[in-house]
Order: C-alpha cells, then sequence, then structure tokens
C-alpha cells in the first residue's frame, strides 16, 4: 500500500472543487442544493445537501467510471490488496448478490453454508444456480453454526465436482473465521471461483494480529460493508475482485441492477472511510479489539454470561475468531438474546446490533469509546439482577439443517398455497422466512417444512424476534408449494 497516494481523496477532493465553484444547477435532484426542502436542510445541514449532486463531467459517473471515482476505486484496490474495487452504493446486499450472477448461471452448482444472508439465496433465486450445502458444525452450548470444515467441503466438492464456485461467509456475524487459505487452495485445484460475503470484515485488512482477510487468502471476489466496521454511510459497500476477474464483465452485471443515480454523499463517504482506514486503520482497530477483550473480560466476570472469543478457536469448524466482536450467550440466566435486546433499548436506552435465541451481539468499532462499553456492562449486570429467571428447556440451536427438495428460483416461481402453519409439516415452502438481523433465513423456497423448524419459528415470534420474508408476517399462514 503507497501511504503517500493514500493521503488522497478524489472524489471528496472534486465535490469540495464543485462547492467553490457555485454552479447554477438546472439539473436534478429537484431540491436544488436544498432551496427547495428547507426541512431537509433543517434535518442534514447545508454542507450536506449541498453536495447531494447527480453526475456529471467533473465527479464521473459509477455505471462507468473514468475519472475521479476510478481513481478513488484504484486507491480502494490498493488500500485492500486487490486487483480493483468497485465502489457499491446499494449496501453489501448488492455486492453479494453481483458476485454470485458473475459467477453462477441457471443450473449451475455452488457450494455454500446454509447459514447464509438472505442476500445469497436473493442471488439463486435471480439466476437459477442450484445451491449445494456445506451444513456448519454447530456448538452445542451456545446454539451458533460455526464455520466452513475442511474436510466437509473436500467431500462436497469431490461428490460436485461439476460445481463453479464455492462461497463462504467469513467472518460470521458472530466473528468466526474458518481456514480461508486452505478454502481457496482447494476450490482452485478444482477450478472453481472462491466468492465471500465478508460484510463483517471489513478490518481484517488493516491489522495483523486479525484473522487473514479473503484478499491476502487469494479469494477471487469479497463483498466488504464499509459502512459496519469501516465507518462509511449506511447503504455503502465495497467489491472488491482479485486476478483472473474479468473486471469489465462484473461492471455489466453492477450495471443490470445498481441504480444510475449514485449517491455522492455514499461514494465520498466510501473514499474518505478508505483514507481514514489506510492512514489510521490499524491504531483503530488496536483500540478497538482491545475495548471488546476488556468488555468480555468484564462481562465473565458478571456470572451467568457467556462473553466467547479465541477460546472457541479449535482449528477446524472455528478455524480462528475476529477479537473485535463481542458476542454474548445469554441462556444461562434464563433470558433469550431478543429478550435482552429488548430490555437494554427499552429500559437502558442502549442499542445493540442484535438478539436472537440464545445470543446477543454489541458491535464495537472505531466510534466506541470505554464509558458506553462501561454503561452496557452495567446494564447487564443490572438485567441479571432485575429480570433473570430459572433456565427451563427451550430452543437452543441458532441453525437447523435444511432439507433441500427444490432449487430456490423454481420454488419461488412455481405456484402456491396458502395454509395454516401447523398444518405445512411435510410441505416444501415457496417463501423466505427469517428474523432480521441477522437475516439468515429459517426457511427458504425449496426447502421442506418440518415440525421442528415450526417450532422454532413460532418460539421466535413469540420472543420478540423481527420476522421478515413470508407474505404473512403474523405467521399464521405459510405459502406452500401446491405440487409437493
Amino acid at each position: 500500500m503507497n501511504i503517500e497516494n493514500q493521503k488522497s481523496a478524489p472524489v471528496y477532493e472534486a465535490l469540495e472543487r464543485l462547492r467553490r465553484q457555485r454552479i447554477v444547477p438546472f439539473d436534478v435532484p429537484g431540491h436544488k442544493r436544498g432551496r427547495g426542502n428547507p426541512e431537509l436542510v433543517k434535518l442534514l445541514g447545508e454542507q450536506c445537501v449541498g453536495i447531494d449532486v447527480n453526475s456529471m463531467k467533473p465527479l464521473d459517473n459509477l455505471c462507468h467510471p473514468v475519472s475521479v471515482i476510478y481513481q478513488a476505486e484504484q486507491l480502494a484496490a490498493d488500500a485492500f490488496g486487490a486487483k480493483h474495487a468497485f465502489f457499491m452504493v446499494s449496501g453489501t446486499t448488492s455486492s453479494v448478490q453481483t458476485m454470485i450472477l458473475a459467477t453462477c448461471k441457471a443450473k449451475d452448482k455452488i457450494i455454500l453454508p446454509r447459514n447464509v444472508h438472505k442476500s445469497v439465496l436473493n442471488a439463486l433465486v435471480l439466476c437459477g444456480a442450484e445451491p449445494v450445502y456445506v451444513n456448519p458444525d454447530v456448538d452445542e452450548r451456545i446454539g451458533i453454526a460455526l464455520g466452513m470444515n475442511i474436510d466437509r467441503l473436500r467431500e462436497t466438492i469431490e461428490k460436485n465436482p461439476d460445481a463453479v464456485a464455492v462461497f463462504v461467509n467469513n467472518p460470521t456475524y458472530y466473528g468466526i473465521c474458518s481456514d480461508m487459505k486452505a478454502i481457496v487452495e482447494l476450490a482452485h485445484s478444482h477450478g472453481m471461483q472462491v466468492l465471500v460475503d465478508e460484510a463483517h470484515g471489513t478490518h481484517l485488512y488493516f491489522h495483523e494480529n486479525l484473522p487473514m482477510s479473503a484478499m491476502e487468502a487469494g479469494a477471487d471476489m469479497a463483498a466488504v460493508s464499509m459502512h459496519k466496521s469501516g465507518g462509511s454511510l449506511t447503504q455503502s459497500s465495497m467489491l472488491l475482485v482479485n486476478e483472473n476477474i474479468n473486471i469489465r464483465y462484473v461492471e455489466q452485471i453492477i450495471n443490470l441492477t445498481q441504480t444510475t443515480s449514485a449517491s455522492y454523499l455514499l461514494l465520498s463517504s466510501l473514499d474518505i472511510s478508505r483514507r481514514n482506514l489506510a492512514l489510521r486503520g490499524r491504531e483503530s482497530f488496536e483500540k478497538v479489539a482491545s475495548l471488546a477483550e476488556y468488555a468480555r473480560d468484564e462481562i465473565n466476570s458478571i456470572g451467568g454470561y457467556y462473553a466467547y472469543g479465541k477460546d472457541l478457536v479449535n482449528g477446524t469448524s472455528v478455524y480462528d475468531y475476529d477479537v473485535t466482536k463481542l458476542s454474548v450467550y445469554t441462556r444461562d440466566i434464563g433470558l433469550t438474546g431478543i429478550e435482552i435486546y429488548d430490555l437494554l433499548r427499552d429500559e437502558y436506552d442502549i442499542q445493540i446490533e442484535f438478539g436472537d435465541i440464545g445470543n446477543i451481539l454489541a458491535y464495537i468499532s472505531i466510534g466506541d469509546r470505554i464509558q458506553e462499553i462501561e454503561r452496557l456492562v452495567g446494564a447487564l449486570e443490572d438485567i441479571k439482577r432485575l429480570y433473570s429467571k430459572e433456565v427451563t428447556h427451550i430452543h437452543n440451536s441458532e441453525y437447523i439443517s435444511p432439507i433441500v427438495a427444490a432449487t430456490p428460483q423454481k420454488a419461488f416461481y412455481s405456484e402456491k398455497k396458502q395454509l395454516p402453519i401447523k398444518e405445512t409439516a411435510g410441505k416444501i415452502c415457496g417463501e423466505f422466512v427469517m428474523c432480521y438481523p441477522p437475516g439468515i433465513p429459517i426457511l427458504a423456497p425449496g426447502e421442506m417444512i418440518t415440525n421442528e423448524l415450526i417450532d422454532y419459528m413460532l418460539f421466535a415470534k413469540e420472543k420478540g424476534c423481527s420476522i421478515q420474508g413470508p407474505e404473512d408476517c403474523e405467521l399464521k399462514t405459510l405459502n406452500v408449494l401446491k405440487e409437493g
């Protein structure tokens, strides 16, 4: 990485030049630098609204960048150790879907774990590729799905030598990391591309003591959520590509779905955040890791909670752990993660990332301070004292292995009928069902509905999880395939 070059921020600098020129706008957006919408200016500020502009020659065009956006993307590629970086303004969902659509056609096989974000399965609906699942191990104590087991992946590849790609989510929401180097070497030896959902791993590129990044491991493409640990504005993301990828073809795939009216607020935030990480990322994430370790120690000293970390590493299904993650198992105090999530927000004015059946995730990043950590620890201690209950036998696993009866695309577009949920066991699901966050489908189109899954979904709803995906979000009914 060329540090001297990294001091530049081409998109941001172009916007500042435009601001000084005081150009009279006879183009969109219609608010005309805020004059037409004073309430918007009051909300966002004149500085912000004043650079909410449309593509023009001095600012380049995201659909086919040739000047300042292209320069900014080259700087990002250098910072992340990639051949090229694409700025994305439709979130990492768009980046993930681009990877799959650029790699898979209808009826192609793609090898992946089932505990992926909904964007992955949505992409399979769009392109018609066939998923071949490598079911992850599940930690028996905390109930979470672990990383990709290399031996199980090898078996799957040998049974499906015609697969075109291996998809990996690394790190997972909970901080679990797979052996990326071994996965890449194995897949490449069989002529398969490696695609990585690295939404929660932007920071891996900026400290040598963190788990190996996708680009360093030699993966072909990786989607990174700059707006998560990278500090850019929400919805801004990057798609990293390595050698042997046709950049122009990937650009064509991006332009199938991405907006032609890219937000320069998002683009400039990517540019500035890349510069910040390149110049100050190492010291920033060293501090983040230190805060997370301190929080883990303090939470574990309360008793009842289990804030896990490097102690999970076993060299296989947990090859490494992202120590910046603060994931906490809560069930030993008789409360689900979603119950603690709600208590923290409603009673203590603390908003964490998510709570599921057995765990919570508090996202720690470059903007956090020790006082916020202390407040969180104090609240968790208080919750244990005031709200803990006798531990009862309730659902513990966040992952139930699917029974695939049809491809996601075939099931999604098949004729369906609506049945009461308790009458759907043995039927093939025709829609998605998920708790959001984290947005990992409990059921996907084409999967067999079982009594275990029905019980899990109803339990999650009862405990307050936000159910998304199905036509009936009350989960009184489900859409199933008419045939099958």
